[in-house]
């Protein structure tokens, strides 16, 4: 490891210290928290998300990180996981990303940049517009990676969240705590 962290993840020493001061999390659902793909059974759907992102964004949390999820979709199973993991702000359905962020932004009191954001599509491209901070999956398309301040090491669905969440608490000085809480 180099004598600065933040050169270990290919970031400058700004980026590292917007994820250092960051209050607020917001994501995009399909594609970022899930592989992109519903499952339709009869009158039902059916959604996939990894509980290593669970697990990350709960030590988030735990860290004091707000969560918001804004995505231009809505499901049950989405509610669902939003509601079991404890994300202060739902926004199913959503306009145009970077106002409904704007909206949420106002309503918890939290500055563009003490907010981080991800996303893999062109839609979420404008909530790069309203985060100090703005993160991708491996698998996104080409012009959301292009303007990624970090792109994370696994795909939308299988780890993508999880590397961001466990790069904000390095960032934070949380992470040695939290693996000494596991036995590390």
């Amino acid at each position: 490891m180099s004598s600065a962290p933040f050169e270990d993840f290919g970031l400058t020493e700004a980026a590292w210290d917007a994820l250092a001061r960051a209050e607020l999390l917001a994501l995009d659902v399909d594609g970022t928290l899930t592989d992109g793909r519903v499952i339709y059974v009869g009158e039902a759907e059916s959604q996939q998300f990894c509980v290593r992102d669970g697990q990350g964004l709960a030590w988030l949390r735990q860290a004091g990180v707000r969560l918001a999820w804004i995505t231009g979709r809505g499901s049950k199973p989405t509610e669902r996981r939003a509601a079991e993991l404890g994300v202060a702000v739902f926004h199913p359905r959503s306009g145009p990303k970077d106002e409904v962020l704007a909206a949420v932004q106002a309503e918890l009191g939290i500055a563009p940049e003490r907010t981080i954001a991800m996303g893999d599509d062109l839609p979420d491209l404008l909530l790069a517009r309203r985060a100090g901070f703005f993160a991708a999956p491996a698998d996104a398309r080409d012009e959301v990676l292009a303007r990624a301040d970090w792109i994370a090491p696994a795909c939308g669905g299988d780890g993508a969240v999880r590397a961001l969440c466990e790069l904000v608490l390095r960032a934070r000085g949380d992470w040695d705590a939290l693996l000494a809480r596991y036995g590390e």
